[in-house]
């Protein structure tokens, strides 16, 4: 069960940027009126975005 818990919170970066950055993201363009750049929606843009944030930050272990 620990080794469970130990592999959930490892990769909890990576789901926070996609649970969390990517819809924020999209929230904040949707409020300011900002259209996705080469015709890609709000979320797919947060995405971009919060994936690759998420991926390095389970990487190097830290978010800056």
């Amino acid at each position: 069960m620990q080794s469970v818990v130990k592999q959930m919170f490892h990769w909890m970066p990576l789901v926070f940027g996609i649970g969390f950055i990517a819809p924020l993201i999209a929230q904040i363009m949707a409020v300011w009126q900002i259209g996705g750049p080469f015709g890609l929606s709000r979320i797919a843009v947060g995405l971009v975005i919060g994936v690759p944030w998420g991926w390095q930050t389970v990487i190097r272990g830290r978010w800056i």
